[in-house]
C-alpha cells in the first residue's frame, strides 16, 4: 500500500537504515538520490535518459508549476506525470521555500503569504489550504506540507516564532484531503538550535504523517551546524517511516547524513554544477571546460560506466562548452546524476554487506 515504508537492514556502527518506500508508480529502494525537476523536468534529460539511469523519483516544485504553465494546463493534461511523461514516483515541495524566498515581495497573513509573482508581480495567495490543493492538482506521489523555512542567521527569538507557525500550517495541511494513494509528510523546522529541532520533531510527529522531512538546512549555515540539525531531530522521528533531508548536498554530507538515518534526499547541486562544466569524482569536482583539458583524450572519470565516460574525453567536452554547445551540458549532467544515483546504489549494497563504515571513512578521509 502507499506510504508503507519496510526498513530492511540496520548498520551496525551507525544509524545507517537500508529500507523500501512504496508508492503509487511503485517501490522506491532507500537511501534514495532524488533529481530536482523544478519545471517538470531535470534540466537537460529527457525522462527516457533518467528512466536509464535508474532515478526512481523525482521533484517537481509547487510554487513554479502554478505560475507556469499554470493547474488549468496541469489538470487538462491529466497531471504532472501525464505533462511531463514521467512514470515513475514524483514529490512535490509545499512551494513555502520559493515564497519565503522572495524577500520584499510577501506579507506574511496567518493563514499563508500573500506574494508577488517574481515574473510579472502578479498577487498571488498561498497557505496550506492553498499548497494541498495545488499538489492534488499535480497529483504526485509525496506531498509536502506548507511550512515556513527559518531563515539564516536567526536568533533564537526569530526561530521560536518561525516554528510556531510551520507547526500551526502542518496542522492546517494535515487536515486537507488528497487525491487517493497519495502521502504526506510533514517538515521539522527550528533553525541552527537543537532543543528546537527536537521539539519540533516531536511536534510533528504528534500531528501524524506518512514520512518526515528535516527542513531550512543548507540555507547558509556551516556544514557543523547543519549535522546538528540533523542529529537534534532525526533520533525522533517514528523507525517506521521515511526521514527526508531537504535540498542536501554534497556527497560527503550525504555519507554522514545516511550515518545518521537519513533515507532520502535531493539537490540541484548535480545539475547546476553540470551546466557550468564541473564533473563530480570521487568526492570532488572537476572543472572539465578548463584549458588544461583541451588535449586530455580520457574521460571525464575512467571508472564511471555512465554514457558520457563511456563514449567521450575531457577534450571533446571542454571544446563543446567552449565552442557554447548544449551536448556539453548534457554530458557533464549525465554523468553527474549517474554519480549521484550510484552513490546511493553503493551505499545500500554496503549496509546490506554491513560495510557502510568503511565507506563512510572513505569519504571522511578525502
Amino acid at each position: 500500500m502507499p506510504g508503507i515504508f519496510e526498513l530492511l537492514k540496520k548498520d551496525s556502527a551507525s544509524a545507517a537504515r537500508r529500507g523500501r518506500l512504496t508508492t503509487r508508480r511503485g517501490v522506491i529502494e532507500t537511501p534514495v538520490f532524488m533529481p530536482v525537476g523544478t519545471r517538470a523536468t531535470v534540466k537537460a534529460m529527457s525522462p527516457a535518459e533518467l528512466e536509464e539511469l535508474g532515478a526512481q523519483i523525482i521533484l517537481g516544485n509547487t510554487y513554479h508549476l502554478f505560475l507556469r504553465p499554470g493547474m488549468e494546463i496541469i489538470a487538462a493534461a491529466g497531471g504532472l506525470h501525464r505533462f511531463e511523461n514521467w512514470n515513475r514516483s514524483i514529490l512535490t515541495d509545499s512551494g513555502g521555500f520559493q515564497v519565503f524566498s522572495l524577500t520584499g515581495l510577501r506579507k506574511m497573513e496567518p493563514d499563508g503569504v500573500r506574494f508577488a509573482s517574481h515574473i510579472d508581480g502578479t498577487r498571488f495567495f498561498l497557505g496550506p489550504v492553498e499548497s494541498m490543493r495545488i499538489q492534488r492538482t499535480l497529483d504526485s506521489d509525496i506531498v509536502m506540507a506548507f511550512d515556513e523555512c527559518t531563515p539564516y542567521p536567526a536568533t533564537r527569538q526569530q526561530a521560536e516564532k518561525s516554528l510556531a507557525i510551520t507547526t500551526r500550517w502542518e496542522r492546517m495541511s494535515r487536515e486537507q484531503p488528497l487525491n487517493d494513494g497519495q502521502i504526506r509528510f510533514g517538515i521539522v523546522q527550528g533553525s541552527v538550535f537543537p532543543d528546537l529541532r527536537e521539539q519540533a520533531a516531536k511536534s510533528i510527529v504528534g500531528i501524524g504523517f506518512d514520512g518526515y522531512a528535516i527542513g531550512g538546512v543548507s540555507v547558509g549555515e556551516s556544514e557543523p551546524e547543519m549535522m546538528a540539525a540533523v542529529d537534534a531531530a532525526a533520533p525522533h522521528l517514528p523507525e517506521n517511516a521515511p526521514r527526508y533531508l531537504m535540498g542536501v548536498g554534497t556527497p560527503r554530507q550525504i555519507v554522514e547524513s545516511v550515518a545518521r538515518g537519513v533515507d532520502m534526499f535531493d539537490c540541484v547541486m548535480p545539475t547546476r554544477l553540470a551546466r557550468h562544466g564541473s564533473a563530480f569524482i570521487g568526492n570532488d569536482t572537476i572543472p572539465v571546460k578548463a584549458g588544461r583539458y583541451a588535449k586530455d583524450f580520457t574521460p571525464i572519470d575512467p571508472q564511471c560506466t555512465c554514457y558520457a565516460c563511456r563514449n567521450f574525453t575531457k577534450a571533446y567536452i571542454r571544446h563543446l562548452f567552449n565552442v557554447g554547445e548544449i551536448l556539453g551540458v548534457r554530458l557533464v549532467t549525465m554523468h553527474n546524476l549517474h554519480y549521484f544515483i550510484n552513490l546511493m546504489r553503493r551505499i545500500r549494497t554496503s549496509i546490506e554487506e554491513g560495510t557502510f563504515d568503511l565507506l563512510r571513512r572513505e569519504f571522511q578521509a578525502r
